[in-house]
């Protein structure tokens, strides 16, 4: 089907359906990549982090849409590159075993570093951190996530608008989105360490979707189990809400 044709089936009833199914599954792919971006960026000045998240996933957009316009190259990263040891890694394993081992020492490296009890303004690596190097990162790991959202994308729909209407929807709620999400997760330091928590276990499945182990069936249960937890966090911060204001009130009174 040639581009034409795509753009005349694009505002069909059906056309839009797939296009807001798949918008809502971009967005749910996209959730650790939002995450990613909100510690990242937390790394820099207060008034560089905006520019960091709406530079990053712009140029990540645009790199997504391009992936989108080179559909047969994407699929052919399914095809066997090299052989080691009668394993076929394709060039999609590389990218994703790359990409979790980039976010596994990340990972591991920030939470190593609350663990030590270090701020954000503490240690040599913070402070060599730059506007480019929070926006390379950022770009990078959208680019390694890029691929299994746009291959999810093609198993949904074949017109290439649809995914690129979706893709650009979704991009825009998780821009429009980043910044609250990151001031929630730099506001509280429990929730941070479940967020790298995710993170580190997005890790792990990068790298084991690259050695073929199958994932999917582990995905839903890791996504619950954080979700279950995120659930729990707040109600914790909720009961510490109410116990800090009993006790100011209990201050009160005493006086």
């Amino acid at each position: 089907m040639n581009l034409s044709e795509n753009f005349q089936q694009l505002f069909s009833v059906a056309s839009l359906i797939s296009m807001l199914t798949l918008t809502v599954l971009e967005i749910v792919l996209g959730i650790d990549n939002v995450i990613f971006v909100s510690i990242v960026a937390g790394k820099l000045p207060r008034p560089q982090q905006r520019k960091a998240r709406t530079t990053g996933l712009t140029l990540a957009l645009l790199f997504r849409i391009g992936l989108l316009l080179c559909i047969t190259w994407i699929l052919g990263l399914k095809e066997p590159l090299v052989t080691v040891f009668g394993f076929q890694a394709t060039g999609r394993d590389l990218i994703l075993f790359g990409g979790g081992l980039f976010l596994l020492v990340k990972t591991i490296g920030e939470i190593h570093n609350k663990m030590e009890g270090k701020g954000e303004d503490e240690g040599p690596s913070v402070k060599k951190l730059s506007l480019t190097a929070v926006t390379l990162q950022i770009v990078f790991i959208d680019i390694v996530f890029s691929f299994d959202s746009i291959l999810t994308a093609v198993s949904i729909v074949s017109n290439v608008l649809i995914m690129i209407g979706a893709v650009i929807l979704s991009m825009i709620i998780m821009l429009a989105s980043s910044e609250k999400v990151s001031d929630f997760i730099n506001r509280h330091p429990t929730v941070k360490m479940l967020a790298l928590a995710f993170l580190l276990m997005v890790a792990i499945i990068l790298i084991m979707d690259a050695c073929h182990v199958d994932v999917h069936a582990i995905k839903p249960y890791i996504y619950s189990a954080m979700g279950f937890a995120f659930i729990v966090e707040l109600m914790n911060m909720r009961m510490r809400k109410n116990v800090a204001k009993k006790g100011q009130g209990a201050e009160g009174e005493g006086q």
